[in-house]
């Protein structure tokens, strides 16, 4: 009897703690919670890992508001492959998928603002535009109402890409009281904008203000460096005029050059056919040549 009042009194004391843990999910589980759940919080972490304590202690302690105001999944992803996929630097990171979009959380690890990142950010704050919509929205070439934008021109192939779009997320969220985010996919829908604005490598980045472009060429690609040149530094990077939308003949000449660009080989088999059609052009009136003279010869 006793026995059973000890183990009793140690299961009550350790409740707390067992009820401040966070459910821990395999990748396969992790998956399928954001395919069809509408918001997952997820903790990536690893053993050993001090930082990793602290952040859990820190959101197991708002698990309760977090449900209460976003009915959301908080979980734990221990020692996941999936980490290098939202974040550069890998465990501790917390992630925020909406409707699946994932949003990196790059501040302070303190539960005020934890909260208040994830409640304001409900939303994917990235748009996505497209060759129809781009002009449209963002008045790019005019510099008229809509607003600075931040552009980040993508493809679906490049991994670096798919790498950046929670760190993108994040860029959207701290500055989308201040101006617009967004990307094109220049492998797909928006193929003509990211020929207008000669964009030949992904990931590449343009930011828009009042008529003029400029081109974000530092290869730093974490949070704070984004929001520091959309705010103050991109006034040291040369502004180029924005050009006007392409003729389909000047963007069939650039999609031609872009095409050749990509597949250097064509370009030596042009090469190649273009010497040999010389070759076998002087080889043919050498020949006619000769049979010139051998006819004069021949009525001599």
């Amino acid at each position: 009897m006793l026995k059973l009042i000890f183990y009793l009194a140690v299961f009550v004391t350790s409740l707390p703690y067992i009820l401040a843990k966070l459910e821990v999910v395999n990748d396969e589980e992790l998956l399928s919670l954001i395919r069809t759940e509408k918001y997952v919080i997820v903790l990536f972490t690893k053993k050993d890992c001090e930082a990793c304590d602290n952040y859990e202690n820190e959101l197991t302690a708002l698990r309760e508001d977090i449900v209460d105001s976003l009915n959301a999944w908080v979980v734990k992803a221990t020692s996941s492959q999936l980490v290098r996929l939202y974040s550069p630097t890998n465990e501790p990171a917390l992630v925020f998928f909406r409707h699946g979009v994932p949003l990196l959380y790059d501040g302070l690890i303190n539960d005020e603002l934890i909260l208040h990142v994830l409640t304001n950010n409900k939303e994917p704050a990235v748009k996505e535009l497209t060759d129809e919509t781009f002009e449209h929205l963002t008045q790019a070439a005019t510099g008229a109402t809509t607003g600075d934008w931040f552009v980040m021109f993508y493809t679906t192939e490049c991994v670096d890409c798919q790498r950046l779009q929670a760190r993108w997320e994040a860029v959207g969220a701290h500055l989308k009281s201040r101006l617009n985010v967004a990307r094109v996919n220049k492998g797909g829908l928006g193929a003509i904008t990211g020929r207008r604005f000669e964009i030949h490598e992904v990931p590449s980045f343009i930011f828009f203000r009042q008529g003029k472009m400029y081109r974000y060429t530092i290869r730093k690609y974490d949070v704070e460096s984004f929001v520091s040149f959309a705010e103050e530094w991109y006034k040291n990077a040369k502004g180029e005029k924005v050009p006007l939308p392409k003729s389909t003949l000047d963007d069939f000449t650039a999609l031609v050059m872009d095409y050749i660009r990509e597949n250097p080989w064509l370009w030596q088999i042009g090469v190649g056919a273009f010497i040999i059609g010389l070759l076998v052009s002087f080889l043919m009136k050498r020949k006619s040549a000769k049979q010139v003279q051998k006819t004069t010869k021949k009525f001599k």
